[in-house]
Protein backbone atom coordinates (compact mmCIF):
# COMPACT_ATOMS: atom_id res chain seq x y z
CA UNK A 1 0.00 0.00 0.00
CA UNK A 2 1.31 3.42 -0.46
CA UNK A 3 1.89 6.11 2.39
CA UNK A 4 0.15 8.64 0.87
CA UNK A 5 -3.65 7.78 0.73
CA UNK A 6 -5.00 10.10 -2.16
CA UNK A 7 -8.59 11.60 -1.27
CA UNK A 8 -11.36 11.98 -4.30
CA UNK A 9 -14.71 13.34 -3.79
CA UNK A 10 -16.47 11.27 -6.36
CA UNK A 11 -15.09 8.16 -7.49
CA UNK A 12 -16.54 6.42 -9.90
CA UNK A 13 -16.26 2.25 -10.51
CA UNK A 14 -17.15 1.39 -13.88
CA UNK A 15 -16.77 3.27 -17.21
CA UNK A 16 -19.61 2.13 -19.32
CA UNK A 17 -22.50 4.56 -20.55
CA UNK A 18 -23.72 4.94 -16.88
CA UNK A 19 -19.88 5.60 -15.49
CA UNK A 20 -18.61 8.14 -17.93
CA UNK A 21 -22.22 9.98 -17.47
CA UNK A 22 -22.32 10.10 -14.14
CA UNK A 23 -18.67 10.98 -14.88
CA UNK A 24 -19.83 14.36 -17.08
CA UNK A 25 -22.41 15.71 -14.51
CA UNK A 26 -20.37 14.92 -11.41
CA UNK A 27 -17.50 17.06 -13.58
CA UNK A 28 -19.59 20.16 -14.06
CA UNK A 29 -20.72 20.08 -10.73
CA UNK A 30 -17.33 20.79 -9.67
CA UNK A 31 -17.10 17.48 -7.93
CA UNK A 32 -14.06 16.22 -9.86
CA UNK A 33 -14.85 12.68 -10.34
CA UNK A 34 -12.07 10.30 -11.20
CA UNK A 35 -13.09 6.86 -13.02
CA UNK A 36 -11.78 3.34 -12.27
CA UNK A 37 -12.68 2.06 -15.67
CA UNK A 38 -12.60 -1.65 -14.44
CA UNK A 39 -10.95 -4.84 -16.87
CA UNK A 40 -13.30 -3.62 -20.03
CA UNK A 41 -13.07 0.10 -20.69
CA UNK A 42 -16.33 1.13 -22.10
CA UNK A 43 -18.10 -1.85 -20.85
CA UNK A 44 -20.30 -3.90 -23.22
CA UNK A 45 -20.60 -1.52 -25.64
CA UNK A 46 -17.10 -2.01 -26.65
CA UNK A 47 -18.40 -5.73 -27.83
CA UNK A 48 -21.12 -4.28 -29.86
CA UNK A 49 -20.49 -3.63 -34.05
CA UNK A 50 -23.36 -0.69 -34.37
CA UNK A 51 -25.47 0.73 -32.01
CA UNK A 52 -28.67 2.10 -33.94
CA UNK A 53 -30.69 3.88 -31.10
CA UNK A 54 -28.70 5.71 -28.92
CA UNK A 55 -30.18 9.59 -29.19
CA UNK A 56 -27.97 12.05 -31.27
CA UNK A 57 -26.44 9.50 -33.83
CA UNK A 58 -29.30 9.29 -36.89
CA UNK A 59 -26.68 7.22 -38.67
CA UNK A 60 -26.16 5.20 -36.05
CA UNK A 61 -22.40 4.31 -34.64
CA UNK A 62 -20.07 1.54 -33.64
CA UNK A 63 -20.62 0.60 -29.90
CA UNK A 64 -16.15 1.62 -29.08
CA UNK A 65 -16.73 4.77 -31.00
CA UNK A 66 -20.07 5.96 -28.91
CA UNK A 67 -17.91 5.02 -25.43
CA UNK A 68 -14.86 6.94 -26.65
CA UNK A 69 -17.11 9.81 -27.34
CA UNK A 70 -18.89 9.64 -23.55
CA UNK A 71 -14.84 8.97 -22.26
CA UNK A 72 -13.78 12.51 -24.38
CA UNK A 73 -16.65 14.47 -22.98
CA UNK A 74 -16.13 12.96 -19.55
CA UNK A 75 -12.23 14.17 -19.94
CA UNK A 76 -13.49 17.75 -21.54
CA UNK A 77 -15.36 18.77 -18.61
CA UNK A 78 -12.21 17.71 -16.20
CA UNK A 79 -12.50 13.58 -15.33
CA UNK A 80 -9.96 11.66 -14.45
CA UNK A 81 -9.98 8.39 -16.19
CA UNK A 82 -7.61 5.39 -14.72
CA UNK A 83 -7.39 2.20 -16.25
CA UNK A 84 -7.65 -0.18 -12.79
CA UNK A 85 -9.88 -2.63 -11.26
CA UNK A 86 -11.22 -2.12 -7.69
CA UNK A 87 -10.35 -5.30 -5.78
CA UNK A 88 -12.01 -4.23 -2.51
CA UNK A 89 -13.95 -1.82 -0.60
CA UNK A 90 -14.35 -1.00 3.06
CA UNK A 91 -17.35 1.34 2.81
CA UNK A 92 -18.39 3.79 5.68
CA UNK A 93 -22.26 3.53 7.33
CA UNK A 94 -22.09 6.67 8.87
CA UNK A 95 -23.73 9.59 7.01
CA UNK A 96 -20.24 12.00 6.12
CA UNK A 97 -18.26 8.96 6.54
CA UNK A 98 -14.83 8.51 4.12
CA UNK A 99 -15.20 5.48 1.67
CA UNK A 100 -11.59 3.35 1.34
CA UNK A 101 -11.69 1.45 -2.12
CA UNK A 102 -8.37 -0.61 -2.99
CA UNK A 103 -7.32 -0.61 -6.66
CA UNK A 104 -5.61 -3.89 -8.18
CA UNK A 105 -5.10 -5.03 -5.03
CA UNK A 106 -2.45 -2.13 -4.44
CA UNK A 107 -3.50 1.27 -4.03
CA UNK A 108 -6.17 2.66 -1.55
CA UNK A 109 -7.94 5.69 -2.17
CA UNK A 110 -10.75 7.59 -0.50
CA UNK A 111 -13.98 8.64 -1.80
CA UNK A 112 -16.66 10.76 0.10
CA UNK A 113 -18.97 9.69 -2.50
CA UNK A 114 -19.27 7.00 -4.34
CA UNK A 115 -20.67 5.94 -7.95
CA UNK A 116 -21.21 1.90 -8.59
CA UNK A 117 -21.53 1.63 -12.22
CA UNK A 118 -20.06 -1.58 -12.55
CA UNK A 119 -22.63 -3.23 -14.70
CA UNK A 120 -24.09 -7.07 -15.45
CA UNK A 121 -22.17 -9.30 -17.79
CA UNK A 122 -24.39 -11.49 -20.09
CA UNK A 123 -24.00 -15.06 -19.35
CA UNK A 124 -22.59 -17.21 -22.36
CA UNK A 125 -22.20 -20.77 -23.34
CA UNK A 126 -18.81 -20.71 -23.89
CA UNK A 127 -18.45 -22.00 -27.01
CA UNK A 128 -15.45 -21.07 -29.26
CA UNK A 129 -17.60 -20.20 -32.32
CA UNK A 130 -20.04 -18.39 -30.03
CA UNK A 131 -17.48 -15.98 -28.99
CA UNK A 132 -15.58 -15.36 -31.92
CA UNK A 133 -18.99 -14.48 -33.79
CA UNK A 134 -19.88 -11.55 -31.00
CA UNK A 135 -20.65 -9.30 -32.89
CA UNK A 136 -20.87 -10.73 -35.88
CA UNK A 137 -24.56 -12.39 -35.34
CA UNK A 138 -24.04 -13.15 -32.24
CA UNK A 139 -26.01 -11.22 -29.39
CA UNK A 140 -27.31 -11.06 -26.14
CA UNK A 141 -29.78 -8.28 -26.49
CA UNK A 142 -32.22 -8.69 -28.73
CA UNK A 143 -33.57 -4.85 -27.85
CA UNK A 144 -30.07 -3.33 -28.91
CA UNK A 145 -29.41 -5.83 -31.89
CA UNK A 146 -32.92 -7.17 -33.29
CA UNK A 147 -33.46 -4.71 -36.00
CA UNK A 148 -30.56 -5.74 -38.05
CA UNK A 149 -32.33 -8.93 -38.82
CA UNK A 150 -35.48 -7.95 -40.16
CA UNK A 151 -37.19 -10.44 -42.12
CA UNK A 152 -34.59 -12.80 -41.23
CA UNK A 153 -34.35 -15.79 -39.55
CA UNK A 154 -33.11 -16.21 -36.10
CA UNK A 155 -32.50 -18.66 -32.86
CA UNK A 156 -32.83 -17.65 -29.49
CA UNK A 157 -31.27 -20.18 -26.72
CA UNK A 158 -32.82 -20.01 -23.42
CA UNK A 159 -36.12 -21.46 -21.63
CA UNK A 160 -37.11 -18.41 -18.71
CA UNK A 161 -39.08 -15.28 -19.43
CA UNK A 162 -35.72 -13.52 -20.86
CA UNK A 163 -35.90 -15.82 -23.78
CA UNK A 164 -39.63 -15.77 -24.60
CA UNK A 165 -39.62 -11.61 -24.21
CA UNK A 166 -36.30 -11.62 -26.41
CA UNK A 167 -38.58 -14.41 -28.63
CA UNK A 168 -42.01 -12.36 -28.80
CA UNK A 169 -40.00 -9.56 -29.16
CA UNK A 170 -37.99 -10.78 -32.49
CA UNK A 171 -41.07 -12.41 -34.08
CA UNK A 172 -42.40 -8.86 -34.50
CA UNK A 173 -38.98 -7.91 -36.49
CA UNK A 174 -37.87 -10.89 -38.00
CA UNK A 175 -39.44 -13.96 -40.20
CA UNK A 176 -39.24 -16.70 -37.96
CA UNK A 177 -37.74 -16.97 -34.71
CA UNK A 178 -36.92 -20.42 -33.61
CA UNK A 179 -36.46 -21.25 -29.69
CA UNK A 180 -33.87 -23.96 -28.43
CA UNK A 181 -34.88 -25.13 -24.90
CA UNK A 182 -32.32 -27.75 -23.50
CA UNK A 183 -34.98 -29.60 -21.23
CA UNK A 184 -39.12 -30.86 -22.10
CA UNK A 185 -40.16 -27.58 -20.86
CA UNK A 186 -40.07 -23.66 -20.61
CA UNK A 187 -39.52 -22.38 -17.19
CA UNK A 188 -41.08 -19.18 -18.28
CA UNK A 189 -43.99 -17.89 -16.06
CA UNK A 190 -47.58 -19.12 -17.97
CA UNK A 191 -48.11 -15.79 -19.30
CA UNK A 192 -45.20 -15.88 -21.29
CA UNK A 193 -45.17 -19.17 -22.64
CA UNK A 194 -48.98 -18.23 -23.90
CA UNK A 195 -47.82 -15.68 -25.64
CA UNK A 196 -44.99 -17.59 -27.62
CA UNK A 197 -47.34 -20.23 -27.89
CA UNK A 198 -49.81 -17.66 -29.71
CA UNK A 199 -47.04 -16.63 -32.02
CA UNK A 200 -47.26 -17.72 -35.02
CA UNK A 201 -43.66 -17.46 -36.41
CA UNK A 202 -42.31 -18.58 -33.14
CA UNK A 203 -41.31 -22.23 -32.99
CA UNK A 204 -39.88 -24.29 -30.07
CA UNK A 205 -37.73 -26.87 -30.21
CA UNK A 206 -37.13 -28.91 -26.74
CA UNK A 207 -34.71 -31.17 -25.43
CA UNK A 208 -32.62 -29.10 -28.04
CA UNK A 209 -28.96 -27.92 -27.33
CA UNK A 210 -26.18 -25.40 -29.17
CA UNK A 211 -23.42 -27.44 -30.69
CA UNK A 212 -21.86 -25.03 -32.87
CA UNK A 213 -22.53 -21.42 -34.18
CA UNK A 214 -21.62 -21.74 -38.06
CA UNK A 215 -20.04 -18.92 -40.16
CA UNK A 216 -16.72 -17.56 -40.70
CA UNK A 217 -16.87 -13.79 -40.06
CA UNK A 218 -20.88 -13.37 -40.43
CA UNK A 219 -23.25 -16.12 -38.52
CA UNK A 220 -24.51 -18.54 -41.30
CA UNK A 221 -26.39 -21.16 -39.55
CA UNK A 222 -26.33 -23.02 -36.30
CA UNK A 223 -26.17 -26.57 -35.41
CA UNK A 224 -27.74 -27.82 -32.95
CA UNK A 225 -28.69 -31.51 -31.44
CA UNK A 226 -31.26 -33.51 -29.27
CA UNK A 227 -29.92 -34.31 -26.12
CA UNK A 228 -32.12 -37.59 -25.55
CA UNK A 229 -31.28 -39.10 -29.35
CA UNK A 230 -27.89 -36.99 -30.07
CA UNK A 231 -29.45 -36.27 -33.63
CA UNK A 232 -27.75 -33.07 -35.10
CA UNK A 233 -29.00 -30.67 -37.73
CA UNK A 234 -28.01 -27.63 -39.34
CA UNK A 235 -30.84 -24.67 -39.70
CA UNK A 236 -29.85 -21.66 -41.75
CA UNK A 237 -29.71 -18.34 -39.65
CA UNK A 238 -28.26 -15.26 -39.58
CA UNK A 239 -28.51 -14.34 -36.16
CA UNK A 240 -28.18 -15.90 -32.66
CA UNK A 241 -29.19 -14.48 -29.17
CA UNK A 242 -28.13 -16.04 -26.22
CA UNK A 243 -30.67 -15.18 -23.27
CA UNK A 244 -29.92 -17.10 -20.28
CA UNK A 245 -29.44 -14.21 -18.15
CA UNK A 246 -27.20 -11.66 -16.59
CA UNK A 247 -24.79 -11.52 -14.00
CA UNK A 248 -24.56 -8.29 -12.44
CA UNK A 249 -20.96 -7.47 -11.21
CA UNK A 250 -21.37 -7.28 -7.42
CA UNK A 251 -19.18 -9.76 -6.00
CA UNK A 252 -17.05 -7.47 -4.59
CA UNK A 253 -20.22 -6.07 -2.73
CA UNK A 254 -21.84 -8.03 -1.42
CA UNK A 255 -22.65 -8.63 2.36
CA UNK A 256 -22.05 -4.85 2.00
CA UNK A 257 -24.34 -3.38 0.53
CA UNK A 258 -27.96 -4.46 -0.09
CA UNK A 259 -28.81 -6.76 -3.29
CA UNK A 260 -31.70 -8.58 -4.38
CA UNK A 261 -31.86 -12.71 -4.50
CA UNK A 262 -29.43 -12.35 -7.70
CA UNK A 263 -27.58 -9.85 -6.69
CA UNK A 264 -28.71 -6.71 -8.77
CA UNK A 265 -28.00 -3.65 -6.06
CA UNK A 266 -31.07 -2.32 -4.11
CA UNK A 267 -31.73 1.33 -4.88
CA UNK A 268 -34.01 3.67 -2.78
CA UNK A 269 -37.38 4.35 -4.57
CA UNK A 270 -36.90 6.54 -8.24
CA UNK A 271 -32.95 7.68 -6.75
CA UNK A 272 -29.90 5.50 -7.29
CA UNK A 273 -28.89 5.80 -3.40
CA UNK A 274 -28.12 2.65 -1.89
CA UNK A 275 -28.45 1.39 1.46
CA UNK A 276 -25.18 3.05 2.47
CA UNK A 277 -25.13 6.99 2.59
CA UNK A 278 -22.75 8.50 -0.24
CA UNK A 279 -22.88 5.27 -2.29
CA UNK A 280 -24.75 5.18 -5.05
CA UNK A 281 -25.27 3.02 -7.70
CA UNK A 282 -26.43 3.61 -12.01
CA UNK A 283 -26.88 0.98 -14.95
CA UNK A 284 -27.29 -2.15 -15.53
CA UNK A 285 -25.88 -3.12 -11.53
CA UNK A 286 -29.02 -1.82 -10.55
CA UNK A 287 -31.22 -2.38 -13.32
CA UNK A 288 -32.16 -5.86 -14.38
CA UNK A 289 -35.40 -4.39 -16.86
CA UNK A 290 -34.30 -2.33 -19.14
CA UNK A 291 -30.57 -2.87 -20.11
CA UNK A 292 -30.46 -0.42 -22.50
CA UNK A 293 -27.08 2.22 -22.97
CA UNK A 294 -29.68 5.28 -22.70
CA UNK A 295 -31.22 3.92 -19.25
CA UNK A 296 -27.62 2.82 -18.08
CA UNK A 297 -26.88 6.77 -19.19
CA UNK A 298 -29.95 8.03 -17.60
CA UNK A 299 -29.26 6.44 -14.32
CA UNK A 300 -25.36 7.91 -14.48
CA UNK A 301 -26.94 11.68 -14.70
CA UNK A 302 -28.80 10.57 -11.57
CA UNK A 303 -26.15 9.16 -9.46
CA UNK A 304 -24.04 12.22 -10.38
CA UNK A 305 -27.06 14.88 -9.11
CA UNK A 306 -27.68 12.74 -5.96
CA UNK A 307 -24.27 13.14 -5.11
CA UNK A 308 -23.71 16.47 -5.54
CA UNK A 309 -26.82 17.03 -3.49
CA UNK A 310 -25.73 14.31 -1.10
CA UNK A 311 -22.29 16.78 -0.46
CA UNK A 312 -24.48 19.51 -0.46
CA UNK A 313 -25.72 18.26 3.09
CA UNK A 314 -22.54 17.80 4.59
CA UNK A 315 -21.64 21.61 4.37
Amino acid sequence: MSDTIERIKCLIIGSGPAGYTAAIYAARADLKPVVYTGLEMGGQLTTTTEVDNFPGYPEGIDGPALMDDLKNQAERFGTEVRFGIVTKVDLNKEIGGIHKVTIDEAVEVEAETVIISTGATAKYLGLESEQRLKGGGVSACATCDGFFYRNQDVVVIGAGDTAAEEATYLANICKSVTILVRKDYMRASKAMQTRVDNTENIKVMFNTELDEVLGDKVVEGVRVFNNITNEKQELKVTGVFIAIGHKPNTEIFKNIIDTDEVGYIQTKGKSTKTNLPGVFAAGDVQDKEYRQAVTAAGTGCMAALDAERYLGTLI
